[in-house]
């Protein structure tokens, strides 16, 4: 069986304000209807002779995994914590500890969540023809066949076919991103390929080169899968371990030094959609070059890139620009300066903007809320709870508030009260009081918070019972 590693690292800066941190790109339906994680879920599980996925994540978009996984009724092998970022070399790491529990012959398929395959059967083909090079113990990464001089990837130099195989090729080299002349080089000579991230391996193999080549780095991932604790559904690894572990990805840790790795070409209409321009190449235009998402209106607009989220999006004499409109923020910029992007989200993340972070809607394992307005010592939010969802026990030192029933049936704990709020109807919860909300019912429940109070941050809260295993923990979740 081959077991598929999807990780869902990254905070996909180049498509803010879309993209934030507590929501990144892999977990947006950029492309259809479908997140891009849970795409790639679907890829896998289509592939013949696969087992249930390993996920391994931020702790932070934990209950995110498992909605969207819900939400397509799949089904993971292991959801994994990670408590801090540390590139792909140590997330592959653990996950290959966690498939040789179960598995001594266990082959990995890593895939990164954020990436888009439009032709399956070719990606299909070219796992297919990687499988007896990886039982044989090579290690193989799968490089784009390129389209286009592109700078901003890097490239793989095939050589010789392995042992006569069409589709196998042994690495010449790998080469980092280069610059516009020297990448038309590559385009035109024909051997080189896009690196894509993608890989297939052994698990055993993997850890033996590991051991081999970056020894520092296996030594903190079996401390910290060793030292695991299981967090409901979820396998959260020990931080200070892990955190050990060197920054390094793959390709620099195993995949440029091995003499075990091969490159198989993949031509199957990929993208990672690293930014709006790559956004706007994949998506169907109307025949003047524009994609257009939401409730948009051109007039004399062309080859541009234009999304509306909450409310009409209005353009007249615009030509190669994106523009991208969220709850609370606005994006305009040429499609050749979309890289740029980066350096404003750098400004917020310094400035602790929350634009940097979170949208004004905001998802937890309960449901979701929606700041609708904020000023001195009051705020409006609109707060939705799945059926048979219960947010935690909980008491604020600095807030009231206000519960307005605008749909659905709420449970309403109120220090040593439980009582039962329909439509229209509405309760307070003084300031230091004890309280709950749940949905016992089979649709969701809908309500109108207003707080008010002299400090109204999310962390100003006091949980002493949930059922996620949130209580004492210092995030700022309901």
């Amino acid at each position: 069986m081959i077991c598929p590693v999807i990780l869902c690292g990254g905070s996909g800066t180049r498509l803010w304000p879309l993209s934030r941190k507590l929501y990144p790109k892999q977990f947006l339906p950029l492309v259809d209807s479908t997140t891009m994680f849970q795409t790639t879920v679907l890829r896998a599980g289509a592939l013949p002779g696969t087992d249930s996925p390993l996920i391994l994540c931020n702790e932070e978009h934990r209950f995110l995994v498992a909605e969207q996984l819900r939400l397509i009724d799949a089904k993971a092998a292991a959801i994994i914590l990670e408590p801090v970022a540390r590139n792909t070399a140590p997330a592959v790491a653990v996950a290959a500890l966690r498939a040789l529990e179960q598995d001594q012959d266990a082959m990995l398929l890593v895939m990164p969540a954020d990436h888009v395959i439009r032709n399956t059967d070719n990606f299909t083909a070219a796992v297919q023809a990687g499988i007896d090079a990886a039982r044989q113990g090579k290690l193989i990464t799968f490089g784009v066949v390129p389209t286009a001089a592109e700078t901003g990837y890097g490239y793989i130099q095939k050589a010789a076919s392995l042992d006569n195989a069409a589709d196998v090729f042994t690495v010449g080299s790998f080469v980092e991103k280069p610059n516009a002349a020297t990448a038309q080089q590559y385009l035109d000579s024909g051997e080189y390929l896009w690196n894509s991230g993608m890989f297939m391996f052994r698990a055993d193999r993997y850890l033996q080169e590991l051991e081999t080549l970056d020894a520092d780095i296996l030594a903190a991932c079996r401390t910290a899968f060793q030292n695991a604790k299981a967090d409901l559904d979820f396998l959260r690894l020990d931080a200070d371990a892990f955190t050990k572990a060197p920054d390094n990805s793959v390709d620099y840790a195993i995949m440029e030094k091995t003499s075990d790795a091969v490159v198989i070409p993949l031509d199957a209409d990929w993208s990672d959609v690293g930014s709006w321009t790559g956004l706007w190449e994949i998506k169907t235009k109307d025949e003047h070059g524009n994609a257009l998402d939401g409730n948009v209106l051109v007039e004399d607009v062309e080859d541009s890139y234009i999304n509306a989220t909450s409310r009409m999006v209005a353009a007249v004499g615009v030509s190669g620009h994106v523009i991208v409109e969220t709850t609370d923020a606005v994006l305009v910029a040429p499609k050749d300066r979309v890289q740029d992007i980066k350096a404003i989200v750098e400004r917020l993340q310094k400035s602790d903007r929350s634009e940097a972070f979170v949208h004004r809607k905001v998802y937890r394992p309960w449901g979701s809320y929606e700041n609708v307005d904020i000023a001195d010592r009051f705020q409006v939010k609109r707060i939705e709870v799945k059926p048979g969802a219960t947010l935690s026990l909980q008491k604020h030192h600095h807030r009231a508030e206000h519960w307005v029933v605008v749909k659905g049936t709420a449970l309403v704990t109120r220090g040593e009260d439980e009582i039962i709020l329909t439509e229209d109807q509405s309760t307070y919860i003084p300031l230091g009081t004890v309280h709950r909300l749940h949905n016992p019912g089979r649709i969701p429940l809908e309500l109108i918070e207003v707080q008010t109070g002299s400090y109204l941050g999310e962390d100003d809260i006091v949980r002493l019972g949930d059922v996620y295993g949130r209580s004492g923990m210092p995030q700022k979740v309901r």
